[in-house]
């Protein structure tokens, strides 16, 4: 009787705290992010080498845009798990963001570690999309001086344009769009909006015929094409 009972209580036991995470993940999934950060915590205490609570609540913290606390949680993951691309990539980007809310100074001395966990990313999955969309990103947005090149932007968007056509076209475009090559940009967005059709696609192409070619009938006319 007294071993019907233990296993009784341990099971319950396993199924509530089970069930706190799984409500957990539901809040999460409504965007009522202090809630489920309560739970998270809860449920991390109890289980402390729980992973996906720790990278979970590195998740909640980027959305509340702690930069501080997202780059902790995110630590924590890519120290313990090194070979997941997943985890430098989330640490390099709240590195990334963190960079850009502090002075330039502060910022300069995060360019390193920020690259070197994207590059990791990108060298453990050759397949993860974000990770090189991170590298576009930051290559064309560094200056020359610190390691900034439209070459190395460019290397990374010819990734992605084996990997997936649209974010291969797209990516090319955003490279364009920031150097001001607008005929270039038009091309590539436009392939990639007739490939992927999608609202992404639509506003890149959308916003680039409004706000940067000046032209608003070609921005009336993809919108009523778009919106049928």
């Amino acid at each position: 009787m007294k071993i019907k009972l233990l296993f009784f209580l341990l099971f319950s036991t396993v199924m509530i705290a089970q069930s706190s995470f799984d409500r957990a993940e539901k809040l999460y999934s409504e965007n009522k992010l202090s809630d489920a950060k309560k739970l998270f915590e809860d449920y991390l205490n109890a289980n402390p080498s729980h992973s996906k609570s720790i990278e979970y609540l590195g998740d909640i913290a980027g959305k509340e845009k702690k930069w501080d606390e997202a780059i902790s949680n995110y630590k924590k993951l890519k120290d313990k798990f090194p070979s997941t691309a997943n985890f430098h990539y989330k640490y390099g980007g709240a590195m990334g963001m963190k960079a850009k809310s502090v002075n330039k100074f502060k910022a300069l001395g995060m360019i390193d570690d920020i690259e070197n966990a994207f590059l990791t990313a990108a060298k453990l999955d050759e397949k993860h999309i974000d990770t090189r969309w991170a590298l576009v990103m930051l290559y064309i947005e560094l200056p020359g001086i610190v390691g900034g090149s439209e070459t190395k932007a460019q290397k990374y968007a010819t990734q992605l344009m084996n990997l997936s056509k649209v974010d291969g076209y797209l990516s090319k475009g955003y490279i364009d769009v920031y150097f001001e090559r607008y005929s270039k940009a038009e091309a590539n967005y436009k392939k990639a909006h007739e490939i992927g059709n999608s609202n992404t696609t639509y506003e890149k192409l959308y916003d680039l015929y409004l706000n940067k070619m000046k032209n608003k009938t070609k921005a009336s006319q993809l919108k009523n094409e778009f919106e049928k």
